[in-house]
């Protein structure tokens, strides 16, 4: 066995480097906020080659006294922290007093500084290692300037890690736009080889902030979200967060800040995922800029190395909170046609010729169908009679019978009560065509009568139950054994969503009663979902409410979507005026349960383009 012993300064220091000088973004982050942490009102970076060539950042702060740059450049010398409960209520960026010495270990490195109290500034620097000369004079206005040069010039290992300039800089722009959401009050530039990428004013006022957002988020962005600020029980949130139709593909507008400081949570990405769950796509990620604000002395910010993660003391009260706050925001959503599934168009060319055979003008061509003809191929329902129930109460279907859609446009004024329109006609049984103030509403019928369904059984499981009604004739479900077995297991939980069931053989169940909606079900299929989703997420009392109350509702998703219309159901213009009436009262009514959208929006500007109008 090797001997044991002490490590060099140099090799500590550049050991250290590896947590702290993961790349230029890195380093740019400590400085930053060393500048911000000295009360800085303005900080100006410049970078070159993707920050492997030049970092220098450029604050007005309070600025370091001769006496200190050298300690400055000590390991663990903060003036952050100088006991144990500073370091139990950190307010701070940095703390840990690793940042400067790190960096200096690994570059080509200068500091320059001037104080209030000074006639000049000092300047201390050194490559790799500290130079002996100690402090120069030097000319500086008031603050700091630290100059990091050839980043890892003689760490060649960790060079050649090191990926192309455009994206080591594509991640230095990243970090300071997070950065300038942590300060709205102070003023950032950044410039890239001698060109100036952007410059952010202060923002004090709340239309400050939200342009600030717009131009690091953009304006999509703000044009899609909401505005959150919420106290209770010493938590407050505030900031944006988006609709669910602003839904992206990667996880690359989500800012989540705790007293200032970024972090990236296990907890607090849970909490927002369930907020987002009934309305998001299982693939798509949701877009927040939000801050939550609380004592420091209830959040432990020494639990990473980098600082990116926090412990709170009391985890599921703050995880409640977050959670409730963006859930309700959400649910407090109603279709908007300014603001929801847009659908733009604009033509490049002249849409090709109809085949002649099928032109609406060609001789040869059948008469036009009636609308009456082509909705679906199913019988028209008894005149009153309704072929899919809106409601479904234990005492029997209901339909709520909107009125006719008129001859005329609807007005401005309409929008107010129904922003999705009138209905007009019903395309291929499956699309609502609805003309609103703005233009054209296709709906997805399916999806929109499903959220409807899924919230009606929400709101009765809160009140205690789903109502059941007893099968005339109980049926019997042949399933697999393991099925069998979890939806015997799950019996009791089941009856509370209105599924009364009995384990009739080894293979079989007995359906005795089920939520009027799902009467004329395909119960095997259902039984055989349900059975998987009860194997999957068992609600004993050994686990937290909130998620065994997730797995409920995924049962109720699996149920509203089976109960449903499908396509190809004809429906009269007064039943899908019904529908529409009643997602314009329905919580989260933009997407179904798996959470796509219900509806979009074709404007009349957007038909006119499509037709080349006015051109």
């Amino acid at each position: 066995m090797a001997v044991i012993q002490l490590l060099p300064d140099v090799l500590i220091n550049q050991i250290a480097a590896g947590e702290v000088v993961e790349r230029p973004s890195a380093v740019v982050k400590e400085l930053v906020e060393n500048s911000l942490d000295a009360g800085a009102t303005r900080v100006e970076i410049e970078v070159e080659q993707g920050g492997l060539g030049l970092i220098r950042v450029r604050d007005d702060g309070s600025g370091i006294g001769r006496d200190q740059l050298l300690l400055a450049l000590q390991r663990h010398a903060t003036s952050k922290i100088s006991n144990l409960d500073d370091l139990e209520s950190v307010a701070s960026f940095g703390f840990r007093g690793e940042a400067l010495p790190s960096i200096l270990s690994v570059s080509r490195f200068q500091l320059m500084s001037r104080t209030a109290a000074d006639d000049h500034g000092w300047s201390v620097g050194g490559a790799g290692v500290l130079e002996a000369a100690g402090a120069r004079p030097v000319a500086h206005p008031l603050g700091t300037t630290i100059e990091v040069r050839d980043l890892f010039f003689n760490t060649p290992a960790r060079r050649k890690f090191m990926r192309a300039e455009s994206t080591e800089f594509r991640h230095i722009d990243q970090q300071l736009r997070r950065l300038a959401l942590t300060r709205f009050d102070r003023h950032f530039s950044l410039k890239h080889n001698n060109r100036r990428v952007f410059e952010l004013a202060p923002a004090a006022d709340d239309a400050a902030r939200a342009g600030r957002i717009a131009e690091i988020c953009g304006d999509d962005f703000l044009a899609n979200s909401i505005a959150v600020d919420e106290t209770r029980l010493g938590l407050r949130l505030w900031g944006w967060a988006t609709l669910p139709s602003f839904a992206r593909a990667q996880a690359d507008q989500q800012f989540f800040y705790v007293n200032g400081r970024m972090v990236r949570d296990k907890l607090l990405g849970h909490a927002l995922r369930r907020a987002y769950a009934d309305v998001l796509h299982s693939t798509r990620y949701p877009a927040f800029a939000l801050f939550l604000e609380l004592d420091p002395a209830t959040v432990d910010v020494n639990v990473h190395p980098q600082k990116s993660e926090v412990r709170f003391r009391q985890s599921s009260q703050v995880h409640d909170f977050l959670f409730g706050c963006v859930h309700q925001l959400l649910r407090r959503v109603r279709p908007e046609p300014e603001r929801h599934h847009h659908v733009e168009f604009e033509p490049s060319a002249q849409p090709p010729p109809l085949p002649l055979q099928r032109s609406l003008y060609s001789r040869e061509s059948q008469p036009r169908a009636s609308t009456a003809h082509w909705m679906a191929a199913e019988p028209a329902p008894a005149r009153g009679a309704s072929p899919w129930p809106l409601y479904a109460p234990a005492a029997g279907p209901e339909l709520r019978v909107a009125p006719s859609a008129a001859d005329d446009a609807p007005s401005a004024t309409d929008s107010e009560f129904q922003p999705l329109g009138r209905a007009l006609a019903q395309l291929r049984g499956v699309f609502i065509l609805a003309e609103n103030h703005r233009g054209l509403v296709l709906v997805d019928a399916h999806a929109g009568h499903e959220r409807v369904i899924y919230e009606r059984f929400k709101q009765q499981l809160a009140e205690g139950a789903i109502p059941s009604q007893a099968l005339l004739l109980p049926e019997s479900v042949r399933v697999g054994e393991a099925e069998a077995d979890a939806l015997e297991t799950q019996a009791e939980s089941l009856s509370r969503l209105g599924l009364r069931l009995d384990r009739a053989g080894p293979d079989s169940i007995t359906v005795r009663a089920v939520p009027p909606l799902l009467a004329k079900t395909n119960l095997t299929a259902l039984l055989r979902t349900l059975a998987g989703r009860s194997d999957d997420d068992e609600t004993d009392s050994a686990l937290h409410f909130s998620e065994a109350l997730d797995a409920q509702h995924r049962i109720l998703a699996d149920m509203a979507c089976r109960a449903a219309i499908k396509a190809n159901r004809r429906l009269t213009i007064p039943e899908m005026d019904a529908l529409l009436r009643d997602m314009e009262q329905t919580e989260n009514a933009g997407q179904c349960n798996h959470g796509r959208p219900t509806w979009v929006q074709i404007d009349a500007d957007a038909l006119d383009r499509l037709f080349l109008r006015g051109r």
